[in-house]
């Protein structure tokens, strides 16, 4: 009587504890059709948030979900679901990736050990046309092992399996197994991030006849490698420098106030310490596809030329005569981020610069890239090195004074072919304690081992600049 009363209790015991066992749940799937609203925010070093809203019907109690249509690159530990309808009425049990695709391969390693059907599809010899065999190995070939032999040769062969391994998918799947607290329609919101996505801006100049002036746009330009597509997607844009733990170690570059630009097409604001972009519509950014969007237009940004020839700190540690003839003269064009049109931060990415020639036909100046600049600094460009101004550097002296004192002197010819004057501006950036002793024009110091000379250059002619430094290291 005692034993029966045990076991009466236990039964019952076990009569009210649920069962928790995914094996006996049906599973459910999810796909693209039952997508409500997919939002994806891209950075750019590699990486991607997405946001996938889906609207399923769950049962009460636990329920077992393939999430299809996943990214292929999606990192498993950042996946995040939560239940938009009755928040936070469901619980996660436990999540599975899947991104061992179906393929011939990875079909042939999943059925290795197991019994497969292999149907002849040459001479038979009196063999049955179809003969069931173990498959023992595809390292290298493949081994079968029939009742009778082991074989090694599939070209006049077929295997035939009788069906799929449970965890091999079609396409990249998370398979969620989740509690809910209560039954019906449920709006879902599947987050993660993943790698393969990238963006970075482009910028076309157009500089104004009388080049004091500039035409201005910038594009948006999406990269998808993901391995998945993004259909009807709201896309933001972040620049900044964003941290992430490891064991994706990356840093990430992201972009202020909320101002619509080009048509209202992208809007931007303040977001922490980063600058978010949003862009105005809807896009599909499809897999292995390149796509631009336009963010920004300014017109008549006021401009400054410049014509720059740059030294280097080595030549006041050595002596050395010939420091080259020739050598080319910088050009470069900055404008003040602020005023008029801009005023807004600017993400980094590469300026090209075009001019229209006497018959209106714009050509190519040069480009350069720009760091991600905020509002109210300056963007500097370096366009190229100018043809008709040229300049020629000598050491002239070179004298050590003392144990890490050394003297120097230099001789800078400028040369300028055009039929315009044209001002150089010299910089010689000067290592050590050092200190002007002699100079045939004065020298602005513009920083603490930086000394630059403004140097007019007549049209056609030459003008010469020398000095002498002493220098303590």
């Amino acid at each position: 009587m005692h034993r029966f009363l045990a076991l009466a209790f236990i039964i019952s015991a076990l009569a009210l504890t649920p069962l928790r066992s995914s094996a006996i749940l049906a599973e459910k799937r999810t796909t693209l059709a039952d997508q409500r609203q997919l939002n994806v925010t891209v950075y750019n070093a590699n990486l991607a948030l997405v946001h996938d809203r889906r609207r399923l019907t769950l049962e009460k109690g636990e329920n077992l979900v393939a999430w299809r249509d996943v990214s292929a690159n999606l990192d498993g530990t950042s996946a995040l679901l939560e239940d938009l309808t009755a928040p936070g009425s469901v619980s996660l049990i436990e999540q599975n990736f899947n991104f061992d695709l179906l393929s011939p391969e990875a079909l042939l390693k999943k059925a290795v050990g197991s019994e497969v059907t292999v149907e002849h599809l040459g001479s038979l010899d009196g063999r049955p046309r179809r003969e069931q065999a173990k498959l023992l190995s595809v390292n290298n070939g493949i081994v079968l092992q029939y009742a009778d032999r082991v074989e090694t040769d599939l070209s006049s062969s077929r295997i035939i399996y009788s069906s799929l391994p449970a965890n091999l998918r079609d396409r990249p799947t998370l398979v969620l197994d989740f509690d809910s607290a209560r039954a019906g329609d449920h709006e879902l919101d599947l987050s993660y991030l993943t790698t393969g996505m990238n963006w970075h801006a482009d910028y076309i100049g157009r500089v104004s006849p009388t080049e004091d002036r500039l035409d201005l746009s910038g594009l948006v330009t999406l990269t998808n490698n993901s391995g998945a597509s993004y259909r009807d997607a709201h896309v933001q844009l972040v620049a900044g420098n964003v941290n992430v733990p490891p064991p994706t170690t990356q840093q990430f570059q992201t972009i202020g106030r909320v101002v619509s630009r080009s048509g209202d097409q992208v809007s931007q604001e303040n977001f922490f310490e980063y600058h978010l972009y949003t862009l105005g519509h809807t896009t599909t950014i499809a897999d292995n596809q390149t796509k631009q969007v336009g963010f920004m237009s300014a017109r008549a940004i006021p401009v400054h030329k410049t014509l720059e020839l740059r030294g280097s700190p080595s030549y006041y540690r050595n002596g050395s005569a010939d420091l080259g003839d020739k050598i080319p003269v910088g050009v470069f064009v900055s404008f003040e981020n602020k005023g008029g049109d801009l005023g807004i931060p600017l993400p980094g990415g590469v300026v090209r610069l075009y001019k229209s020639d006497s018959r209106g036909t714009s050509q190519f100046l040069g480009g350069d890239r720009i760091d991600h600049t905020p509002k109210n600094e300056t963007v500097r460009l370096q366009v190229g090195a100018s043809f008709d101004v040229t300049a020629r550097r000598h050491q002239t002296n070179f004298r050590v004074i003392a144990q890490g004192v050394y003297e120097s002197s230099f001789e800078i010819i400028l040369s300028n072919a055009k039929d315009a004057a044209a001002d150089v501006l010299v910089v010689e950036p000067i290592p050590g304690d050092w200190e002007m002793l002699t100079e045939s024009q004065p020298h602005e110091k513009s920083s603490s081992s930086t000394a630059s000379w403004l140097i007019h250059v007549p049209a056609g002619g030459s003008t010469k600049l020398s000095y002498t430094v002493r220098v303590r290291f």
